[in-house]
């Protein structure tokens, strides 16, 4: 038995988990994305339990899909808005990652994020679009929107990235 958590979906086998190290080294961010989706990279462990999933990437680009589901209800009746969050700063973040240099990696310095209407479970698959405003040597930002199945805005952001390289 293996300890490596995989997940199956449109036929293909993905494992789950970390990246090596090695891909930040030798690899573009849009490198990264591209075996990510073909399978030879492992994806990330959140995609498990927030019902978030890779759709498509190019540089400047990234895009997720959601599924909300009950068990992200807040007291309301209405999906939380820390899962809006959440999928609104992978595909904001991750279009950052599509930009990367090998060598380079990451991380959110701010999220801001305006919900304009409800999301209710069941409702089907949003989709959120992340792209690139801005990317310089250290800094990164980007902004997306969230919409439901009919194409609605059920929320929009902003993300800032501190481009790191290792010392």
């Amino acid at each position: 038995m293996s300890d490596t958590e995989t997940i199956t979906e449109n036929g293909k086998t993905h494992e789950i988990g970390a990246l090596p190290k090695s891909a930040f080294a030798t690899m573009t961010g849009l490198d990264i994305f591209e075996r990510m989706m073909a399978g030879d990279l492992p994806a990330p462990p959140i995609m498990i339990h927030s019902n978030i999933r890779m759709k498509e990437f190019e540089e400047g680009r990234a895009v997720f899909t959601g599924l909300p589901a009950k068990e992200f209800l807040n007291p309301l009746g209405t999906v939380h808005g820390g899962w809006i969050s959440t999928l609104i700063d992978t595909a904001l973040s991750c279009a950052v990652h599509t930009t990367l240099k090998p060598g380079e990696f990451y991380t959110t310095t701010s999220l801001n994020v305006n919900m304009v209407r409800p999301l209710h479970p069941g409702s089907g698959e949003v989709v959120c679009v992340g792209r690139i405003v801005h990317r310089g040597s250290r800094l990164a930002t980007s902004e997306g929107d969230l919409r439901n199945a009919e194409g609605k805005l059920i929320a929009h952001g902003t993300v800032s990235c501190m481009i790191l390289k290792p010392s």
